[in-house]
């Protein structure tokens, strides 16, 4: 019996279920951190601040399904929006996707453990500030170069 080629392998974005959708966020926490665009050449920075609502340890929104009341900039993926983000990591399995690459071995849904993000360094776990702890003043002391 030949085993069943998963869904990421054999859908394009565009036809996953919700569900599926879903399923393809590692818990990275990469697009919850704080962005800072140079006005004059359009260059996004990566912070090392965190929206809020962010469960510091699982890297996943403690508001996810009111995000968009809490966070109205809140980033909203969809097959159709996937380009119109260049900032998103190379290891964002969205990006990985509609890139035409293959889940990396530490995805859980490639490892069966959610923990495996974490494990491989790839998440924010412990590298963190909550945005309401740190001054918008000094937001610009924070910009990272670990993202990528």
């Amino acid at each position: 019996m030949i085993a069943q080629i998963p869904f990421w392998q054999r859908k394009r974005l565009d036809e996953m279920t919700p569900a599926e959708w879903e399923s393809l966020c590692d818990g990275c926490g990469k697009c919850c951190l704080l962005k800072l665009e140079d006005e004059e050449t359009g260059e996004v920075y990566h912070t090392d601040i965190v929206c809020r609502y962010m469960d510091e340890q699982s890297c996943q929104c403690t508001v996810y399904s009111e995000r968009l009341k809490n966070v109205p900039g809140c980033t909203v993926l969809t097959p159709d929006t996937i380009g119109d983000y260049q900032w998103l990591p190379v290891t964002c399995a969205y990006r990985t996707l509609a890139e035409g690459r293959p889940l990396a071995d530490w995805h859980p849904l490639r490892s069966g453990d959610p923990e495996s993000v974490h494990n491989a360094g790839v998440s924010v776990r412990a590298k963190v500030i909550p945005d309401d702890q740190v001054p918008e003043d000094d937001w610009e002391e924070h910009i990272i170069h670990w993202i990528l």
